[in-house]
């Protein structure tokens, strides 16, 4: 008897009447959907407590974070271009931020006085860096009397140069130091710790912050940072700085120790003082430049007065 014979000879399936098989992939197919809004909901729940795209955030710091170590164990020279690109990004950032304030500042002009102080730093290390920044405040200053030509440009003269005096301070200086530190032997490890100890601060900050604050730090500047939170940053960055100091930089654990609680209080102070920058002018990010992120200032507050800081240690114990 031939299979088709055999076919025919079966009773029709009655309307509504389902195989063992299609109940086992309809359960399937219903707790997959059930699982998929689960995963949703769970997803919208934690961007709301983040305040942005959470794994978008993820994806765009992962990919930053490559680039960043290519370019430091690859040569000073990449490094130095990749620390130009953030830092234009960044001074535009700024200035843009403090011109809504009412400030007369000149983004191109900052921006190529600052690359200016971050090329003298990698032509001539530390001297380069302070003689450049020396000749940037005199251009700043200079450049803004100038307009005075201008009657609508006669008042806030003292306010504007202070300000742009800052830019040169908060920025390129500090980055121009990260600059410095790569030329230096060893230094490119000294940079690599400095920012793992930063990056297990603002981590830990933030996950027991949200987890267990209920102490504010500073509320009239940064309402999210709470006491428990710098608590859980301080384990964490004496952590980091013992294993860093140990195993990386050759210092030992004593001095890895020192160097992890000097950077818990610059990254803790540096992301404060750009959250008073922020709150100061009105805005929530400096920019909308890296998805989930905001802006490249928003990414560099606590990173960039550690490095200045760790480029200080190095020319003590390296």
């Amino acid at each position: 008897m031939t299979t088709e014979s055999r076919q025919d000879d079966l009773p029709p399936e009655k309307p509504g009447e389902r195989s063992p098989l299609d109940n086992v992939l309809g359960g399937v197919e219903a707790q997959y959907h059930e699982w998929e809004h689960q995963v949703r909901e769970a997803n919208e729940r934690i961007d709301q407590a983040a305040g942005r795209p959470l794994w978008q955030a993820i994806a765009v710091g992962l990919a930053l974070g490559g680039v960043f170590l290519v370019a430091l164990l690859v040569s000073p020279l990449l490094f130095g271009l990749f620390a130009g690109t953030l830092l234009v990004f960044a001074v535009v950032e700024l200035v843009g931020a403090m011109r809504l304030g009412g400030a007369r500042l000149s983004r191109t002009l900052l921006s190529l006085v600052s690359l200016g102080i971050l090329a003298g730093a990698y032509f001539y290390g530390g001297d380069g860096l302070f003689t450049t920044l020396f000749a940037g405040i005199i251009l700043i200053a200079s450049g803004r009397t100038a307009l005075m030509v201008q009657p609508r440009a006669r008042t806030g003269v003292a306010r504007d140069i202070q300000q742009g005096w800052f830019v040169l301070m908060y920025l390129p200086f500090m980055g121009s130091a990260a600059v410095a530190l790569r030329l230096s032997d060893g230094g490119a490890w000294w940079i690599f710790a400095i920012i793992i100890i930063v990056v297990s601060v603002d981590t830990s900050a933030y996950a027991v912050g949200r987890s267990l604050g209920r102490h504010k730090l500073a509320p009239t500047i940064s309402p999210g940072k709470t006491w428990e939170g710098f608590a859980g940053a301080s384990v964490a960055g004496a952590i980091a700085g013992v294993a860093t100091g140990t195993w990386m930089i050759d210092v030992g654990p004593w001095w890895g120790l020192m160097i992890g609680g000097i950077v818990v209080v610059t990254a803790t102070l540096g992301d404060l003082l750009e959250s008073f920058i922020k709150r100061e002018v009105g805005v929530k990010d400096m920019s909308s430049v890296l998805p989930g992120h905001g802006g490249v200032l928003d990414r560099l507050d606590s990173v960039l007065p550690s490095l200045a800081i760790g480029y200080l240690l190095y020319q003590f114990l390296g």
